[in-house]
């Protein structure tokens, strides 16, 4: 029901309650049929379940599967090792999801113990969760608002609402029906909402809604939705599918094609299943893990701490990045954009204008111990302009000269502050407030116009006005004068204020565009000032669309898709319109990033593809639901996420390639011998040894390689977009094969000339051939001699120390026993370097190759 538009009579007559609130009979009766005042909590899930739940990923299974086949053919190292990265993996899932359920139970720790109520017309306390729809309510500063509230009184009384609604300033309240049904959260001013702070003032209410009933509950609901998979995530699935499938099929046709070549089934059998191990990559999950691990590392160091892993990689895929404005695209500080003085004939002192003198005396700003300034940020914007103006002593110089004797506060009523002060010969009242507020109190109205004029031309700029008036009085006025201290006055100005664009935004939000990512402002501010800042950072062309949440609520779903992708900002939305438009951006296949603060971000926070809660503003709830929180709370911080996300994606891939390159490599070396008439090239500690010490290391140092130079001028990647999209797959077939190839060349060469160390040489040549292709591999576009080999010194450090344990394996005694491997002469060993050596020039020249065509497209 829309509670705000009822009057307060329609409000007793629907609740069946009064100014007296309700009786204890009817308060238990009530209590009975409406339940207690408590959010529902999601079922927990145990924490073994939460852990067992890390083994359903595909890969994951296809790993535990590994192991245990290599246990049966007797290879514990081997199964070891896998299952040590099977748990590890599953620890750290773990670890997030358990995080992740602690959103929900943040949002109960809100419950307000006591709450003083009428009952049996008297004020008594009671516990908050024994309150029911038709309650009144006493609020005063300070006090939590304990449910929904109609309010029937207010005196002075101001609510922050930040987390509901994201309004920098408390919502000063009244009791008045209002005539919209479909007015914003941050529009119904004679509501209060559970969860929210009363800030200043006092009031009473009637309880309209708890427990699940309450705006907040309606947030508690939103937050049991299902998580967001990050494509990562999507395409480690279909490749662990995918892999396992053709697996499968390569072990069923070696198997398959023994037996017709009279082999016994028993050694084909261990043939295959040799194969399966060796096309398995143990090392990628872990490399995966540690890739996330090191870029959330490094988006810390850049002011963003990743809370979900998944989400390092997700950034570099972001299509739309939806944000607040208020201290992500602005300052968060009201700061004095214009002073505009009109002419009068008063002058209280040869140095300040009248103007500035009402701006230094009309404000309740006060000092704390340490010389901070505290009080209202607009009043703050105003003195610390003068100080700055002036000298940081003005404010207190002119205070003394002109000290204050009376004061009539600002309330929603009058929407304006008067403060008298005493002059040599007599008295002088300031009075500021919004503009047609003080027009209605001029002597002279002929001014009015121009004062409205000048007021809307800051506002259609988003900048909040101020007017001032004064008047000269002969007596010191008393309570009783309030109408008459407030009459007859003389405009002194205009002061306009605005919280002001960070200074480095515009250039961020030029990035987001070369990038391909479209940055949407959603705020709780008015339309105008939205639009104006919007303009001001160039978020906003021609021929995009503005929007309200009013205007929102009155589209339909379709309507809301069709249009969804032109609009660059909403003002004024709720909760669950800041859900509709994640999900409907995701409906049009869009990647989305939303920030938000609040509790009433929590939902499209955990809906999103990347949440990213703010560190200084935000609340315990929005970081719980969130993927990412920014420790600085700006939006330029973002982007340096997309860039480092993209970063981290590229890396992924490089040592997916790598890995898998090298794995095919393997697989058709084993799989293509017997096919051959060779014999088995490769024994299971040599499968081993490649997959984890000459694939894991160097794969390893790929994550730290730097960003390709054109990593932000090109578009996001499509969510759908394959592991092994642009090339990827056939480059890990065909470099596979050459592998292959190659080893299989100098096997045949070695037995057919009588070398009795052809396995060694066919172990050394396939190790090395994988450090020249992971050099090799570093760029998809520039040339080694372009980046430098030594640019990345992790890689050229893990490289050297890799050949280094390669001639250990090869020459040291223990490790001949260890690995069964034979001592190579320099002629042999030279022989393996040259022949390894042609991968890592086939893929340079694969990249000269790459360079005409795109060359030849332009």
């Amino acid at each position: 029901m829309n509670w705000h538009s009822l009057g307060k009579e329609k409000v007793f007559e629907v609740l069946d309650t009064s100014v007296n609130g309700l009786s204890s009979d009817e308060a238990s009766i009530r209590l009975a049929k409406y339940g207690f005042n408590r959010l529902e909590e999601k079922k927990k899930k145990p924490a073994w379940v939460i852990f067992l739940t890390q083994f359903k990923d595909f890969m994951i299974l296809i790993l535990a599967a590994a192991a245990i086949v290599s246990g049966i053919i007797g290879d514990i190292t081997d199964t070891a090792i896998i299952l040590v990265i099977v748990v590890l993996n599953a620890v750290i899932g773990f670890v997030q999801e358990y995080r992740a359920e602690r959103a929900m139970e943040l949002l109960t720790k809100l419950a307000v113990p006591h709450v003083s109520v009428v009952r049996n017309r008297e004020v008594v306390n009671i516990d908050s969760t024994l309150l029911v729809p038709g309650d009144l309510v006493l609020l005063e500063a300070g006090v939590i608002v304990p449910a929904d509230l109609r309010l029937m009184e207010t005196h002075l009384l101001q609510i922050d609402e930040a987390m509901l609604t994201g309004e920098s300033f408390p919502a000063v309240k009244n009791s008045r029906a209002l005539h919209e049904d479909h007015d914003s959260l941050g529009d119904r001013l004679n509501m209060a909402y559970k969860g929210t702070l009363v800030a200043k003032g006092r009031g009473n209410g009637i309880v309209v809604g708890t427990a699940m009933e309450t705006e907040i509950g309606q947030i508690a609901r939103l937050l049991h939705q299902e998580k967001s998979v990050t494509p990562l995530q999507r395409r480690m699935n279909e490749f662990g599918k995918n892999l396992s499938y053709i697996i499968l099929v390569i072990c069923l046709i070696l198997f398959g094609v023994g037996l017709l070549r009279g082999e016994k089934p028993l050694p084909m059998l261990l043939v295959s299943i040799s194969l399966a191990v060796a096309a398995i990559p143990e090392a990628l999950p872990a490399l995966i893990t540690i890739a996330l691990a090191r870029g959330a590392k490094q988006l810390a160091r850049n002011n963003a701490l990743i809370r979900k892993l998944p989400a390092v990689e997700a950034l570099g895929s972001v299509t739309f990045i939806c944000t607040d404005k208020t201290g992500t695209l602005t300052q968060n500080k009201m700061s004095v954009m214009k002073v505009i003085p009109y002419p009068v004939s008063l002058e209280l002192s040869k140095r300040f204008s009248l103007l500035e003198i009402a701006m230094a005396l009309n404000h309740d700003v006060r000092k704390s111990h340490d010389d901070t300034l505290l009080g209202d940020p607009t009043e703050l914007a105003l003195v610390e302009h003068l100080r700055h103006e002036h000298g940081k002593h003005i404010v207190d110089e002119i205070q003394n000269k002109f000290p204050r004797i009376f004061e009539l506060p600002f309330d929603s009523e009058r929407k304006r502050m008067t403060t008298v002060h005493r002059l040599d010969d007599g008295f002088i009242a300031f009075t500021k407030g919004a503009a047609e507020s003080i027009a209605a109190i001029l002597k002279n109205s002929d001014q009015n116009g121009e004062i409205i004029e000048d007021t809307n031309k800051l506002t259609t700029k988003g900048i909040r006005v101020l007017a001032y008036a004064f008047r000269v009085l002969k007596s010191e006025p008393t309570a009783s004068l309030d109408e008459q201290t407030e009459s007859d006055m003389k405009f002194l100005g205009l002061v306009g204020m605005a919280d002001p664009p960070r200074d480095e935004i515009k250039e961020a939000i030029q990035n987001c565009k070369t990038a391909g990512i479209t940055p949407v402002m959603i705020t709780g501010d008015h339309k105008e000032t939205a639009v104006a800042i919007a303009k001001k950072i160039q978020l906003i062309g021609l021929n995009d669309l503005v929007i309200t949440g009013k205007e929102l609520s009155m589209l339909s779903q379709h309507d809301l898709d069709e249009k969804v992708e032109r609009i660059k900002v909403y003002a004024r939305v709720s909760p669950e319109q800041k859900l509709g438009i994640v999900k409907s951006l995701q409906r049009k296949r869009n990647l989305v990033a939303m920030t938000g603060d609040g509790i009433n971000d929590a939902p499209s926070l955990k809906a999103a593809d990347i949440g990213i809660a703010m560190g200084i503003t935000g609340t315990d709830v929005s970081k719980e639901a969130a993927h990412m929180i920014l420790l600085d709370d700006n939006f330029a911080t973002i982007v340096k996420a997309v860039k480092e996300g993209r970063r981290i994606y590229d890396n992924i891939r490089k040592f997916v390639k790598y890995i898998m390159t090298c794995n095919g490599a393997e697989i058709w070396t084993i799989f293509l011998a017997p096919l051959l008439g060779l014999p088995i090239p490769l024994l299971p500690i040599h499968i081993l040894w490649i997959n984890l010490v000459t694939d894991g290391l160097p794969g390893l140092s790929l994550t730290t390689e730097k960003a390709e130079k054109n990593i932000m001028n090109r578009a996001p990647r499509s969510r759908d977009e394959s592991l092994f999209a642009e090339g990827i797959g056939y480059h890990i077939i065909w470099v596979g094969l050459l592998m292959a190839f190659l080893t299989l060349g100098l096997q045949a060469w070695a037995i057919h000339t009588g070398d009795t160390h052809w396995q060694t040489m066919v172990f050394t040549v396939l190790s090395f051939a994988q450090l020249g292709h992971v050099l090799a591999i570093r760029s998809g576009y520039e040339f080694i001699y372009q980046i430098g080999i030594f640019s990345n010194k992790p890689l050229a450090a893990t490289l050297i120390f890799t050949f280094l344990l390669q001639m250990a394996v090869i020459y040291l005694p223990v490790a001949n026993d260890l690995f069964k491997t034979q001592p190579l002469s320099l002629r042999d060993l030279f022989i393996c370097i040259i022949v390894s050596a042609v991968v890592f020039h086939a893929v340079e020249v694969e990249k000269w190759i790459r360079r005409l065509r795109s060359h030849r497209k332009l």
